[in-house]
């Protein structure tokens, strides 16, 4: 598994894995191993999305103190 993947890219990969785990028609195995690569996918969006909110807060923080300070 590529764990650089950008958000866009885990997001699109992890739809596609949802719509073919809800599609069925798959063994256990293949549904497991789809479930784990959807787990492992959904993480790589958190740590971007954890990553975009912390930016925010920070450019909010800066540009509020630079406003107190004017």
């Amino acid at each position: 598994m590529n764990e650089d993947l950008g958000y866009e890219q885990a997001r699109d990969e992890l739809t596609d894995v949802v719509a073919t785990l809800e599609a069925g028609g798959l063994s256990l195995e293949e549904s497991l191993s789809l479930w784990e690569r959807g787990e492992k996918l959904a993480k790589i969006c958190d740590r971007h999305l954890a990553g975009a909110r912390e930016r925010v807060e920070n450019a909010l923080a800066a540009a509020e103190a630079e406003e107190r300070s004017t």
